[in-house]
């Protein structure tokens, strides 16, 4: 709902898209100018994300509120040190940060906000999960409909939709689309959604690996890592999720299914768990991403301690 957010969502993408941009001009050119309005660029991402904390609290979904309302101070932080790292190595991992954020940020929202992206990834991740149970024994999963849930209440099959299919022109709710799942033919009533897909957690890889400057076979050879790493690790997920459901319905712990629980908290320590190690395995493949990555830190004293450690 339109009250769960600070400022209006239709405001805060579009200003979540331009300090993207900005970043974006800053990271690939050596203009004075972007270079200067950096800060400004980190300031407007960090809102646009930070916009989404009450929204989160109120799911209840404290996992997603708590980084959300992170990305404000995370972006602060890094906008001071915009201005006061003058080392090369500082300089550079700050631009290394920049293209990070920009090439992940730009292409999520062009997904999230073309219907048609929206719905094809939605539909290849969810046929695939279906399908990997299905072959894993037991009921026959299969795809339901799906539909568009416009923000004044209510859901419409996506054949009937009269909104813009080829980009998102109207409000909608937080979860703009979903395809139901059925078991036997019968509605299980979960819904897969664009967070389902793992797609948030494959756009930040991308982004932080395509804009090293290494060579570019190295770069395809990680992406194919980590990337096929994510895909296989949130398909079993998803199943899991699904197979928990189907097999203890009546579960409760909290006033939480087993679902809600599997999926608001364990599967996503888990998957946060799962993408920590990924990185670290990354970080000794690249190793300049590794130092990149301590010298944003630098801050914090983190690469100051890595060095004491040594002596």
């Amino acid at each position: 709902m339109a009250s769960d957010y600070l400022i209006d969502k239709s405001i805060a993408t579009v200003i979540g898209a331009l300090g993207l941009i900005i970043l974006f001009i800053a990271w690939k050119t050596s203009s004075n100018l972007f270079e200067k309005v950096a800060p400004a660029g980190w300031l407007m991402t960090g809102l646009y994300f930070f916009n989404d904390t009450s929204f989160y609290y109120n799911q209840p979904d404290y996992v997603l509120a708590t980084m959300s309302a992170l990305c404000l101070p995370g972006s602060l932080g890094i906008a001071y040190w915009e201005k006061k790292a003058t080392k090369p190595r500082y300089v550079d991992a700050l631009k290394w940060f920049r293209g990070t954020v920009s090439v992940a940020g730009l292409p999520y929202l062009m997904i999230a906000h073309i219907p048609m992206l929206n719905i094809l990834a939605i539909w290849f991740v969810a046929w695939q999960s279906a399908a990997l149970l299905s072959f894993a024994g037991g009921a026959k999963v299969t795809l339901g409909d799906t539909y568009a849930n416009p923000e004044n209440g209510g859901k419409v099959n996506w054949e009937e939709w009269d909104g813009n299919k080829w980009f998102l022109t109207e409000d909608m709710s937080e979860y703009s689309f979903h395809t139901e799942l059925l078991v036997n033919g019968e509605p299980i009533y979960i819904n897969f959604v664009l967070a389902c897909t793992a797609i948030q957690s494959m756009i930040i890889f991308v982004g932080a690996i395509s804009v090293l400057d290494i060579d570019w076979r190295k770069r395809v050879r990680a992406l194919f890592i980590a990337l096929s790493l994510i895909h296989i690790l949130n398909l079993f997920r998803n199943a899991g999720l699904i197979w928990l459901q189907m097999g203890y319905p009546d579960w409760r712990w909290m006033n939480l299914t087993i679902f809600e629980f599997g999926h608001a908290y364990a599967s996503r320590f888990v998957s946060l768990a799962a993408m920590f190690l990924l990185a670290l395995v990354l970080f000794d493949m690249l190793p300049k991403m590794h130092r990149h990555v301590l010298s944003l830190l630098a801050p914090l004293g983190i690469s100051e301690r890595k060095k004491k450690s040594q002596l």
